[in-house]
């Protein structure tokens, strides 16, 4: 098992993925990448992270918002219920309308800006980690 701090990012879209999991792995993170589709068709989450013991997860939310916040939050409650979480999204302003005010999200759109802020909220989270 590694020393450095591992980072999961579940996510859908691919390019994405190896966009973040290069620049995590820049400042000092190991990236696990699972993929909403599998968590879907049953892949045992829980024994994932168990195995790999990621201090932060990083969740898109993607279309139909509504749907996969439910989603998410019912993984929340159980598989997820013990991680810190940075949330992604490509349209921050239709999640917020689902999420409210409480959740901080962060609006991904393929821009190193974008990456840049979702690394850097990675770093808070893992520093304040439970």
């Amino acid at each position: 098992m590694s020393t450095l701090p591992v980072v999961a990012v579940i996510n859908t879209n691919p390019d994405l993925v190896e966009l973040l999991k290069a620049r995590l792995e820049a400042a000092g993170f190991v990236a696990l990448i699972l993929h909403v589709a599998d968590i879907r068709r049953g892949l045992d989450l829980e024994a994932v992270l168990k195995a790999h013991d990621p201090q932060v997860i990083v969740y898109d939310v993607v279309m139909p918002y509504d749907r996969n916040f439910r989603f998410l939050q019912h993984l929340r409650e159980s598989a997820l219920k013990k991680y810190r979480f940075v949330l992604t999204t490509p349209n921050a302003a239709a999640l917020m309308k689902i999420v409210g005010k409480d959740e901080k999200v962060y609006e991904v759109l393929d821009d190193r800006a974008d990456i840049d802020a979702i690394v850097q909220a990675v770093r808070e989270a893992a520093r304040s980690r439970l």
